[in-house]
Parts: C-alpha cells; structure tokens; sequence
C-alpha cells in the first residue's frame, strides 16, 4: 500500500486466512470506508491463521524504484508469517520466493486473501501516517496519508521535503508545483 505516495514507506501484508472463520465483507480496501476497513482489519487479525506486515522505507524506494520495494516488502511479509505458506497469490506481481505463486490482476477484488493482505496493509500504513503527522503536521498526513494533495504540496513549498519523502519522485525531485 501507498505505491504513489510522496512520503513515507510502502507497505505489504501477506495473509493466510483460516477456512474455519471466514470473514464476510472482504473487498479491495480501496472500495472499502477508512470505518469499514478498520473493523476487517481487525477481524482478519483475530481469525486469521497467520499474517504479517512488512515495508520498505522512502530510502529503500529512491534506491530500487518503487515496483521493487513494493516486491521486497510483500516478500518479507511473506516469509514473516508464523504459520509458512505452502502457496501465493499476489495482485498482479510475483515476487521472488521459492514457494509455487500466481498473479492475479486486480487480485484484491477477486481474491479473498489478497484482499484481507490489502486491508491490513493499508490500515497498517494509514495509522503510521498519523504517527507521522505528529512529527510533521505541516505535510497534513493525516487526511492526505502522504499522497500529492494541495496541503501536502503547501507544506513542500513552505518546508521543503523532509528525509522521509521519496525524492526519485517527480513532485518532490522538482520541488512542488503548486
């Protein structure tokens, strides 16, 4: 979660859901409320067999572009889980695992597990950016979650960017363009 963000790690979750408890509702978290997701989240923690999450920090995207940290993150929260994985879907990558793994395009509204790795991701990325927003209120990373939005770009302008944005972006590269 958050590939097109200006600021902050991407994050990646990997999911293995226990059939015995299934979890009604599931979709890609982007169609889902900030309210609804929240509560999945915590559902999908409470009655999965295991799940983890991993990122890749604003350094680690500017080194290898943003599709390999992206690739790297959904690969260590992969090899996080307690309980191994014995096969992988993924929304619309692989990554390099020895383990045997399909892409699926748009895989989030098609698969419940890939699904359920986007919810807890996102969320888990979302309540960073509001720890972050404490330490930088001037980006207003609580209602953009580091995205390119007029406040954020405001405090670019006013601040210039700090250690934590991704500066092989163009917005943050060029300086802000508003």
């Amino acid at each position: 979660m958050g590939r097109g963000c200006l600021f902050g790690p991407v994050f990646a979750a990997a999911v293995i859901l226990d059939p015995e408890h299934p979890i009604r509702g599931l979709d890609d978290s982007k169609a889902l409320s900030p309210d609804r997701r929240h509560l999945l989240a915590a559902r999908i923690r409470e009655r999965a067999l295991s799940y983890a999450v991993a990122g890749e920090d604003a350094y680690s995207i500017d080194r290898w572009n943003i599709l390999q940290a992206s690739r790297r993150a959904m690969k260590r929260a992969v090899e996080a889980l307690v309980v191994s994985a014995d096969f992988v879907y993924v929304d619309a990558l692989t990554i390099d695992l020895p383990l045997p793994q399909k892409a699926l395009i748009k895989g989030d509204a098609r698969c419940a597990s890939i699904a359920a790795a986007s919810i807890v991701a996102k969320v888990a990325r979302d309540e960073a950016l509001q720890a972050w927003h404490q330490v930088y209120p001037e980006y207003a990373l609580d209602s953009n979650k580091g995205y390119g939005a007029p406040r954020h770009y405001a405090g670019l302008d006013a601040c210039g960017p700090t250690a934590h944005h991704r500066f092989s972006f163009a917005p943050v590269a060029q300086g802000s363009l508003f």
